[in-house]
């Protein structure tokens, strides 16, 4: 075994390691190497760059990952929706939907009144009737036309208020009351008689029996004057309910109708459109005040 210097074995010299001696040349005496020095100092030099970049990195990854993380801490904290589904209640203890919803015991609203059966018979039709009821104020207006109202009269002998074949019809079928009013314009005047039954039946019947000569009998007065007296006229026969209403038109100055006088025609109808009007809203006016009850 060889030995160098006094003080113990020769030990390899290591740059990282502590208090290590540098070996010297023993063909030089005391004199150190310093080409060996310089490149073990550049070596040193090196291993420490590498060491201060990869720390660096380490540094910057460890930052990055706190940034993030307070991020996230952050949104959680101040933003109640953006919790993980984790930290949201389970289903089991979410309200129940049918829980909370009142329940109601199932109901049916009743059918509406029908007008019509308040008006069927005298049974159920027993509101007040005149003739003001059905044609009231002084005049009337249908359309653009405006009809300047005359006499009324009301009658619990209907034959006496008929001519033709229509009293007979009247009384066979119990006719109990006959109520007439008379409109004018102009030359053309009319009459619309409203004849009372017990029954629908005995309406509708009167009307079926009825024919071009059963005839209301025109009502003249109150700056109307008398007509369809003599001369021909255009009549009309309807029923609605317990009521059958006829109408009787004509000039006034006693002439004859003809199938070109379309504005006889016309008097009649709206006055026959008028009667109806009257006697179906007779019906709903009850069949709304049973309802309200």
């Amino acid at each position: 075994m060889s030995f160098g210097q006094q003080g113990g074995p020769q030990s390899q010299w290591d740059p990282w390691k502590p208090n290590s001696q540098q070996p010297w040349d023993s063909g030089s005496g005391d004199t150190p190497d310093w080409a060996a020095l310089a490149e073990a100092s550049e070596t040193r030099n090196k291993r420490r760059k590498v060491l201060f970049i990869v720390g660096g990195a380490l540094a910057t990854v460890a930052i990055g990952t706190a940034v993030a993380m307070a991020v996230v801490s952050a949104n959680g904290s101040n933003d109640e929706s953006n919790k993980p589904t984790s930290s949201l209640p389970a289903a089991s203890d979410l309200p129940s939907a049918s829980g909370s919803a009142p329940s109601f015991a199932p109901t049916s609203a009743p059918p509406p009144l029908d007008p019509k059966e308040f008006i069927a018979s005298k049974a159920k039709d027993t509101a007040p009737l005149s003739v003001t009821d059905l044609f009231p104020g002084t005049q009337l207006t249908m359309g653009s036309t405006v009809y300047k109202k005359g006499a009324t009269a009301d009658t619990k002998n209907c034959a006496s208020a008929a001519k033709g074949t229509l009293p007979k019809i009247l009384t066979d079928n119990g006719c109990t009351r006959l109520l007439r009013v008379s409109y004018v314009k102009g030359g053309v005047a009319v009459t619309v008689g409203v004849a009372v039954f017990d029954t629908e039946a005995q309406a509708t019947r009167a009307k079926k029996q009825s024919t071009n000569k059963s005839l209301i009998s025109s009502l003249a007065g109150d700056g109307i004057k008398a007509f369809c007296n003599a001369a021909v006229c255009r009549t009309t026969t309807n029923s609605y309910g317990r009521y059958a209403y006829f109408t009787t038109a004509g000039f006034t100055d006693g002439k004859n109708v003809t199938d070109k006088d379309t504005q006889v025609f016309q008097t009649g109808d709206d006055l026959a459109e008028f009667a109806f009007r009257q006697i179906r809203r007779r019906g709903e006016t009850q069949a709304s005040a049973a309802a309200s009850q």
